[in-house]
């Protein structure tokens, strides 16, 4: 079984594949930090898994399931994270991902993971809730009511991203590939459908959407 690791913590990503790469089954045949690597692998190498984290750096791991899904249907996708609400649960289900494993979760347990979604299943941790999964099986995915996170298109969704990370207009027009005046329209999009005013709030509400990880004094999540 050929896998694709994307994690952008070193320590942790090292670890996945020591762990897997003594198992005879697995073969890892590559690594991403982010989740534009991790679109760039599954293109270069057609993988028949993708474990990938939810919060990275540049892309995340949700935006990088959708676009792998839309292009390379034959890779199956499991997230590997410590998010476990059900908001997060959902989106990256909708998404495309065909398994959710909590970074809690045992070396059998992850083992059992690939297995079944390589064999076409879906699966979920244990610890996920039965709420959640009753009300994903039954087709229950949409929000009660509509938030100001619903009105934020997925580009800018990729500026507040960039912006949480620190990067300047100038920097985010020639990452994205767009003009710097798409992405001052971006910004003021964003503090306007927000109600928020600088980028130390844009910053924040970025943190508590899990779109970047909290700074390592604040517990930061990956």
């Amino acid at each position: 079984m050929r896998i694709v690791i994307a994690e952008d913590h070193t320590i942790l990503r090292a670890g996945l594949i020591a762990l897997l790469s003594s198992d005879d089954e697995f073969e890892i045949v590559g690594e991403a930090g982010d989740g534009r690597e991790a679109i760039r692998c599954v293109e270069t190498l057609k993988p028949d898994l993708l474990l990938i984290d939810l919060s990275m750096p540049r892309m995340n791991g949700m935006d990088a399931i959708r676009d792998i899904k839309k292009r390379f249907t034959h890779t199956r996708i499991i997230a590997l994270t410590v998010h476990n609400t059900e908001e997060y649960i959902l989106a990256t289900l909708q998404a495309g991902a065909d398994g959710y494993v909590l970074k809690d979760a045992t070396h059998d347990e992850l083992v059992l993971a690939i297995r079944s979604v390589f064999n076409g299943k879906t699966y979920l941790s244990p610890s996920v809730s039965e709420k959640v999964i009753a009300g994903y099986l039954e087709g229950r995915k949409q929000l009660k009511t509509t938030s100001s996170w619903d009105t934020i298109s997925q580009r800018e969704r990729e500026v507040l991203k960039l912006i949480a990370e620190g990067y300047k207009n100038k920097e985010i027009a020639e990452d994205l590939c767009i003009s710097l005046k798409t992405v001052e329209k971006h910004r003021a999009n964003l503090m306007k459908k927000l109600d928020l005013h600088n980028t130390a709030a844009l910053t924040v509400y970025a943190v508590e959407k899990g779109l970047v990880s909290p700074l390592p004094n604040g517990g930061g999540q990956a």
